[in-house]
């Protein structure tokens, strides 16, 4: 959502869509791409967002969206996409302490 350039991957939970883009904490900078070929980047956060299908992330109150907190960051593009998936499930489950889809439901959205 916030980059549409990501790569977005999308799982079924619970009546509603959880949006996650896992993508590298520190991409090879395009400047210096010759240094940086062999070695890519070897840690990943992610972007991700609730909503329920087919509504426009765009617009407001239609999405709740999420990301890696400050530094955190993943060894890998899979634990990326497992651990924002699972934040994911906990903002829809009701469990995450800061994130709810309560105003995506009273909303009628």
């Amino acid at each position: 959502m916030a980059d549409e350039t990501a790569g977005w991957q999308t799982v079924q939970y619970e009546g509603f869509e959880i949006h996650v883009s896992p993508v590298a904490k520190d991409p090879p900078d395009p400047a210096h791409a010759a240094d940086t070929a062999a070695a890519p980047s070897s840690r990943y956060t992610y972007l991700g967002y609730v909503c329920h299908p087919g509504a426009n992330p765009h617009l407001p109150g239609h999405a709740v969206t999420f990301h890696a907190d400050g530094e955190e960051s993943f060894a890998s593009l899979d634990d990326a996409l497992y651990e924002a998936v699972h934040v994911g499930r906990s903002i829809i489950d009701g469990t995450h302490p800061d994130l709810t889809v309560l105003p995506l439901v009273t909303g009628g959205v």
